[in-house]
C-alpha cells in the first residue's frame, strides 16, 4: 500500500489529508536536495536556537515554506530555523512546527539525518500541548528515505521507492515495555549528574546494546523499527532545563511514542505531551522509549 491509498482509506478530514500530503512532497524534495547540494556550514552562524547553521538546514527550510505556503491549509508555521512564527495563509486551519534538518552536524560524515513535524489546529503555537496535534511525523534521510506518520492511534512507516512512492513497510509497529538497546544522549551529563552515571553503568552492567549515532531521528527511529529501546537527553549546566525544543522535536516525537505503546517524559517525570508551550524555542529533556526503561531511567534522576 501506498501512502496515498493509506491517506484515502484512513477517514481523516481531507484538508489535514491535504497537509500531510504537502509534507511528503517536501520530504521528497529535502531528500533530492541532499545528494546534490553542497554540505558545508552556511556562513550564517549560529540558528536562533544556538545551532551552527548548514547550507542544507537553509535549503530544506526554504523548500518546506513553498510548499507549505501553497497549501491553501496552512496558516502559519514555526521552524528551529526561524525566530518568530510565519504566516503564510489567513484563512488556513493547521499550524505547523517542524525542525526542516534534524543533525544535521552529520552531514558532512555521511550519517543519517531527518525532519520532523507536529500539526495543530489553529493559528497560533503559544498555549498550545503536544496532546493537541492531530498529526506528527518524521523522516529518516539514510540508506533509504523514510516517512513515519501518526494520527495519534497507531504508526506507519513508509520507504520512498525508485519510482518516487512512499510505500508501507512497518504496519503499526508497538514499542515493548521493556528493552535491552539504550542510547544515551548528553553523556557529558554524567560529569556533573552522578545518578545519570548510575544510570548509564547500570544499562552497561544488565549487558543492554547500545545503539547511538549521536542523531535524535535515527535513533528514536531504530525504536520503532525494532520494537524496543530508550533515548535519554537529560540536561545539564549549559542546557539547565533541557537542550532539545519541545515544540519541533519532543513533543512530536512523544506523540508518535505513545501512539505505538511507548513513553516520552521529562528527567523530572511529567508527561512530554502534557507541556504547555510558552516559548516557539523552548527546551526540555527527553526520556524516550519503552515505558518501563523511561519511567524506571526518570526515578535514577529523581532520586
Amino acid at each position: 500500500m501506498n501512502l496515498q491509498e493509506f491517506l484515502e482509506k484512513s477517514g481523516e478530514e481531507e484538508s489535514l489529508l491535504s497537509v500531510v500530503a504537502t509534507l511528503a512532497k517536501g520530504i521528497k524534495l529535502i531528500s533530492h536536495n541532499i545528494h546534490d547540494c553542497h554540505q558545508g556550514e552556511a556562513g550564517r552562524g549560529e540558528n536562533v536556537c544556538g545551532d551552527t547553521q548548514m547550507t542544507l538546514d537553509i535549503v530544506a527550510n526554504q523548500l518546506l515554506e513553498k510548499e507549505l505556503k501553497e497549501n491553501k491549509y496552512v496558516h502559519s508555521y514555526a521552524s528551529e530555523e526561524e525566530e518568530i512564527e510565519v504566516e503564510l495563509n489567513p484563512e488556513g486551519k493547521y499550524c505547523i512546527a517542524f525542525d526542516p534538518l534534524d543533525g544535521s552536524s552529520l552531514i558532512n560524515t555521511n550519517l543519517a539525518i531527518g525532519s520532523i513535524f507536529g500539526v495543530y489546529e489553529g493559528k497560533d503555537f503559544v498555549g498550545q500541548k503536544g496532546d493537541n496535534q492531530l498529526f506528527s511525523a518524521y523522516a529518516v534521510y539514510g540508506p533509504r528515505t523514510t516517512f513515519a506518520i501518526t494520527f495519534g492511534k497507531g504508526v506507519y512507516i513508509f520507504s520512498l521507492n525508485t519510482i518516487g512512492d512512499f510505500v508501507l513497510t512497518h504496519d503499526n509497529p508497538r514499542v515493548a515495555e521493556v528493552s535491552k538497546i539504550f542510547s544515551p544522549g548528553n553523556l557529558r551529563a554524567v560529569t556533573e549528574n552522578p545518578n545519570y552515571l548510575k544510570l548509564v553503568n547500570e544499562w552497561m552492567m544488565d549487558a543492554k546494546t547500545l545503539r547511538y549515532s549521536g542523531g535524535m531521528v535515527p535513533d528514536v527511529n531504530q525504536i520503532f523499527c525494532k520494537g524496543s529501546g530508550i533515548f535519554s537527553y537529560p540536561s545539564h549546566t549549559k542546557y539547565p532545563s533541557g537542550k532539545l525544543r519541545l515544540l519541533y522535536e519532543c513533543a512530536p516525537f512523544a506523540f508518535l511514542m505513545e501512539a505505538a505503546g511507548g513513553s516520552a517524559l521529562d528527567e523530572k517525570g511529567k508527561r512530554i505531551l502534557d507541556i504547555e508551550v510558552i516559548d516557539l524555542h523552548q527546551r526540555s529533556s527527553l526520556f524516550i522509549g519503552s515505558k518501563n526503561e523511561v519511567e524506571k531511567s526518570v526515578e535514577y534522576l529523581k532520586s
